[in-house]
C-alpha cells in the first residue's frame, strides 16, 4: 500500500514536471516567435547617427519606406477587385484616393530627400548610394506616370496620348506604348515595383552599413548619438494620418473615358470626316512623324475597309468602297473631295446613307456603327491585345474631340497628360511636381523646329547631369559654393552649433 502511495506519489510529480516542461517549452515557442519578429525589424535598424541624424530632414529615407508599404497593400487590393470597384464604389474609391495621396506623399519626399542630400553634398562621400537614389528617383517618376495611365478614366486615355507622343519624340515607341494598357499594367505592377524594391533595399542596406553621412566641412560639429525610432514611429503615424485625410478631403473624381460611340452621337460629322480622312491617308495618325514613326499601320485598312465589310456582311448590303477603289485616280480624288464638301456642310448621316456618292455611303455607314456602338468593339478586335488602344485613342486623336474634351478639363495639348484637371481640386494639387517639364513645353510651344524630341533630350540630359553630379567638377562644388548646407545644418538641427552659440553669449 505504502509502495503504490510512493508509486503514485511519484507520477504526479513527474506529470507535474512534464506538464511545466512543456508550458516552458511554450513559452519558450512564443518567446522564440516573437524575438525572431522583433530581430528581423531591428536588423533594418540604424543604430547610431550623428547628432543631427534624428531630426525629420535626415530620417526621410525611413518614411519612403513606409509610404512604399502602403502603395504595395493599397495596389494589391485595388489589383484584386479590378478598376470598377476603385473608380464606382465608395470604399474602392477611398482605397484609390489612398494609393494616389501616398504616390503624391512620395514623391514629394524623394524629392525633399534628394534637395537635403544635394544641398549637404553627401554624394561625395556615397557616390554609389546617390546613383541608386537618381535611378530610383527616374523609376517612381515613370511608376506614376504610367499608374494615371491604368486608371481606366478619361485622363488616363489624355496621359497615354500625351505620353505616346513623349515616347515617340524620344525615339523609344516602339518598346514603351502608353497606347497598351495591358503593357503599362505590367510595368505598373510588376517590372518597375521590382526594379525599385531591389534598388531601395540595396540602397537603404548600403546607408545601414555605413551610416548616415556626416558633414564634409569642419566647421560642422557632432557627435554621434543613438537613432530616436520611437520619433520615428511617432512621425511614420503622422504621415499616414495625413494620407488618410488627404484621401477623405480629396477623393479622386471619375471622369468617363471618351468612346467613339459618345464621340459620334455629339459629332456625327466630325466622325465622318475623319473615316474619309483615314481612308485618304491625310489624317493626323496616317501622317505622323515625331522623331521616329511608330503608326506603320494602314489607316484606310485599320479604321475604314476592315470594320466596312464587317458593316457589309452583317446589313448584306453591297461594299461601296470597291466602287471607290475601281475608280481612277481623276474620278477617286473627285469622290473624296465631293464627300467631303458634304459632311463638312453639316448634311444628314441618314441621308448620306442613300447618296450617289459611293464614299459618303461608305463613311456614313461607320459613322451609324459608330453611334450603335458597334464600330468600337470592331476596331479593337484588330488590335493584338483587347487592352491596347492604339487604333481607338488615335482615332479619338484624329478627330480632335478629345482634345475638345480635354480642354473642356483644363488639359492643354503641350502639356504632358498627368493629373492636370483643373475643374477638380483634386487635380489642382497632385502632380505639381511636373510643373518644370509642362512650363518648357509651354515656352518653347512657339518654336517651330522644337517639339517632343528636343523636351525630352533636355529632360534626359538635366537627369543624367544630376545622376552623374559626384563625377562633374565644378558642379559637383555649386551647393557647397551657394552655402545650401546652412539650410540643414545649422543651430535648430546641430545641437553642437546651438551650444557653441550660446557659450559665445
Amino acid at each position: 500500500m505504502q509502495e503504490s502511495k510512493k508509486a503514485n506519489k511519484s507520477l504526479s510529480v513527474r506529470d507535474a514536471a512534464r506538464a511545466g516542461a512543456d508550458k516552458t517549452k511554450a513559452q519558450g515557442n512564443d518567446h522564440s516567435i516573437a524575438s525572431d519578429i522583433k530581430s528581423l525589424v531591428e536588423f533594418f535598424y540604424i543604430k547610431t547617427v550623428p547628432s543631427y541624424g534624428n531630426n525629420f530632414f535626415f530620417t526621410i529615407g525611413i518614411y519612403l519606406l513606409e509610404i512604399f508599404a502602403i502603395l504595395a497593400i493599397t495596389g494589391i487590393i485595388m489589383l484584386v477587385f479590378g478598376p470598377y470597384w476603385w473608380n464606382l464604389t465608395s470604399a474602392g474609391n477611398f482605397v484609390q484616393g489612398v494609393h494616389l495621396w501616398a504616390a503624391e506623399a512620395f514623391v514629394t519626399l524623394i524629392f525633399v530627400h534628394l534637395f537635403v542630400n544635394l544641398s549637404t553634398s553627401a554624394y561625395k562621400k556615397k557616390r554609389i548610394v546617390w546613383l541608386l537614389g537618381s535611378v530610383v528617383l527616374l523609376l517612381v517618376l515613370l511608376e506614376f506616370a504610367f499608374g494615371v495611365g491604368v486608371n481606366g478614366n478619361f485622363i488616363s486615355q489624355w496621359n497615354a496620348k500625351a505620353g505616346a507622343d513623349l515616347w515617340n519624340g524620344l525615339g523609344l515607341g516602339y518598346w514603351v506604348n502608353p497606347l497598351n494598357a495591358g503593357a503599362v499594367f505590367g510595368w505598373h505592377i510588376a517590372i518597375i515595383p521590382l526594379m525599385l524594391v531591389i534598388l531601395l533595399l540595396a540602397h537603404y542596406l548600403i546607408v545601414k552599413q555605413k551610416g548616415l553621412s556626416t558633414p564634409y566641412r569642419k566647421d560642422i560639429p557632432f557627435n554621434t548619438v543613438p537613432a530616436d525610432h520611437k520619433k520615428m514611429y511617432f512621425r511614420m503615424a503622422y504621415i499616414l494620418i495625413i494620407i488618410l485625410i488627404f484621401a477623405v478631403l480629396f477623393r479622386v473624381p471619375y471622369i468617363p473615358p471618351l468612346t467613339i460611340q459618345a464621340a459620334a452621337q455629339a459629332y456625327p460629322n466630325v466622325v465622318a470626316t475623319t473615316f474619309l480622312n483615314e481612308f485618304n491617308f491625310s489624317s493626323p495618325t496616317a501622317t505622323y512623324f515625331d522623331s521616329i514613326d511608330p503608326y506603320t499601320f494602314s489607316t484606310r485598312s485599320v479604321y475604314v475597309t476592315i470594320p466596312y465589310a464587317k458593316y457589309v456582311d452583317l446589313a448584306n448590303v453591297a461594299n461601296k468602297e470597291n466602287i471607290v477603289l475601281a475608280e481612277n485616280a481623276t474620278m477617286q480624288n473627285k469622290t473624296i473631295s465631293e464627300a467631303f464638301n458634304y459632311f463638312e456642310a453639316n448634311n444628314s448621316i441618314a441621308n448620306a446613307l442613300n447618296s450617289s456618292n459611293p464614299l459618303v455611303v461608305v463613311s456614313a455607314s461607320l459613322t451609324k456603327m459608330a453611334e450603335e456602338g458597334v464600330y468600337e468593339p470592331v476596331l479593337q478586335s484588330e488590335s493584338s491585345s483587347g487592352l491596347n488602344y492604339t487604333f481607338t485613342i488615335r482615332f479619338l486623336s484624329d478627330t480632335r474631340i478629345l482634345q475638345k474634351y480635354a480642354r473642356a478639363y483644363g488639359l492643354r495639348t503641350s502639356q504632358w497628360g498627368m493629373l492636370k484637371v483643373g475643374t477638380y481640386s483634386i487635380e489642382k494639387v497632385s502632380g505639381y511636381w511636373l510643373f518644370p517639364y509642362n512650363f518648357m513645353e509651354l515656352a518653347t510651344g512657339g518654336i517651330s523646329w522644337w517639339g517632343d524630341l528636343q523636351n525630352g533630350l533636355a529632360a534626359l540630359i538635366i537627369f543624367l547631369a544630376l545622376m552623374f553630379l559626384p563625377y562633374i567638377p565644378y558642379l559637383r562644388d555649386l551647393p557647397d559654393r551657394l552655402g545650401l548646407y546652412k539650410l540643414f545644418w545649422n543651430r535648430f538641427t546641430v545641437p553642437e552649433l546651438k551650444k557653441a552659440k550660446r557659450n559665445k553669449k
